[in-house]
């Protein structure tokens, strides 16, 4: 009869805990959650996988949420398809902002990983004197500062980065190889139009007839010639996964406020901006 009488109060009491909400740093939560998590020192850490691992889930529901290490994104399954909190589909190959430009799909922004697609770091290198002598991937912020330029240019790489086995781009992209480039810029009328139709009508300075009318949305990130960095404001430079036959330089591209754009090579130590083309 006891234990009868213990199992009911237990039920009972599993009921009442059941049709509360639970506050975790708080004692009054909110009557509309569930669960309400108050803290302003640490936030909510969902599950962290690659694109891999993500599409791997059986049977995901829906309103499951995870953050896609390579895609760089929080992300949502609607009971379809995986989406960014932005509402675009997260495929790990659109998850990125992209364009097409006649054949071609490129992301509308210069990379910002601090990865490989492996999930191993790429070095952060602050140092002048080490970054020139570098011969293994690295990246860094123009002029270090990543308050001022890293939201609007992302990062800058050396071509150690680029041509690391490990992968530079996300799973669907990959970094241009110099005939990419070629095929962009031959698209768009060639070298001497098509710069215009690259470059952003913000970010340049005078005089800048940009008209974007690729889509590219090109933006003047600067380089770093080996330690110093240089003319932020009047030239971005890309690089592209391809060498020269001289084995210290690779070909890139640049854009800059007063000409249209250039097929030129740099030395493998320089950092540039990466943009990436879809597979």
């Amino acid at each position: 009869m006891k234990s009868s009488v213990f199992l009911i109060i237990l039920l009972l009491c599993f009921d009442f805990l059941m049709a509360q909400n639970v506050g975790i740093g708080t004692a009054a939560p909110d009557h509309s959650a569930k669960v309400d998590i108050s803290s302003t020192t640490q936030g909510f850490l969902p599950p962290r996988m690659t694109f891999a691992q993500r599409n791997a889930i059986q049977n995901p529901a829906a309103g499951l949420v995870v953050w896609c290490t390579d895609c760089d994104e929080l992300q949502v399954y609607n009971g379809t398809i995986w989406k960014n909190m932005n509402g675009t589909a997260a495929s790990g190959v659109v998850g990125f902002p992209n364009v097409k430009i006649c054949e071609q799909v490129w992301m509308v922004k210069n990379l910002d990983v601090r990865t490989y697609a492996n999930g191993d770091p790429i070095p952060q290198v602050t140092d002048p004197a080490v970054w020139a002598n570098l011969t293994i991937g690295a990246w860094c912020w123009y002029n270090n500062d990543s308050a001022t330029y890293a939201a609007t240019y992302g990062k800058l790489y050396n071509w150690y980065a680029v041509n690391d086995p490990r992968g530079l781009a996300p799973q669907g992209w990959h970094v241009p190889g110099d005939a990419e480039w070629t095929t962009l810029t031959d698209c768009l009328g060639g070298e001497i139009v098509a710069g215009d139709k690259m470059k952003s009508t913000i970010g340049w300075t005078a005089p800048n007839t940009a008209t974007n009318s690729s889509g590219f949305a090109g933006l003047p990130g600067g380089i770093r010639y080996d330690g110093t960095f240089e003319i932020i404001g009047k030239a971005g430079f890309w690089w592209s996964s391809t060498a020269t036959d001289n084995t210290d330089f690779a070909w890139d591209r640049s854009l800059d406020y007063f000409v249209d754009t250039r097929r030129s090579y740099s030395p493998k130590t320089h950092g540039s901006s990466v943009r990436c083309v879809r597979d």
